[in-house]
């Protein structure tokens, strides 16, 4: 199986994404950028939104797709929704492209709170943005 493309964690990195959020002027600012980096994520196409590929636990439909290339994990992922979109492409930025040592060591929550976003998450969003967190790793750690 091969991944559709996207540049998270690939063209687009950590340090991207810090400036991108430090030059924030505000809330609606990032929410802005979130959405913005989510128009970037390639739309995956009805032979990837499976079932077997879905992530329980999120209030929209979320999959989840990965292979594994030596050492390195890749992921593609996407959403029926807009501001989840955005997030995935966050968690991509994390995760994509990183070894399992790697995947374990990533504080989620911290960089989101670094980014000024974790606050302003709904807890249905907040619980959704886990479940992804929580599948990355554990196929990771499982496969």
């Amino acid at each position: 199986m091969d991944l559709p493309q996207h540049p998270f964690g690939a063209e687009i990195t950590l340090p991207d994404i810090d400036t991108l959020m430090a030059s924030a002027q505000g809330w609606e600012d990032r929410y802005r950028n979130v959405i913005q980096l989510g128009k970037k994520l390639p739309i995956l196409s009805n032979e990837y939104q499976q079932e077997n590929v879905k992530i329980h636990g999120c209030e929209s439909q979320v999959w989840l797709i990965h292979q594994q290339d030596n050492e390195r994990w890749l992921f593609a992922a996407d959403s029926d929704a807009r501001i989840v979109r955005g997030l995935i492409a966050l968690i991509l930025v994390l995760y994509n492209e990183k070894t399992t040592e790697q995947i374990q060591a990533v504080n989620v929550k911290a960089e989101f709170e670094k980014w000024g976003l974790l606050s302003h998450l709904s807890p249905s969003r907040s619980n959704g943005l886990f479940a992804i967190v929580e599948a990355i790793k554990n196929i990771s750690q499982n496969s």
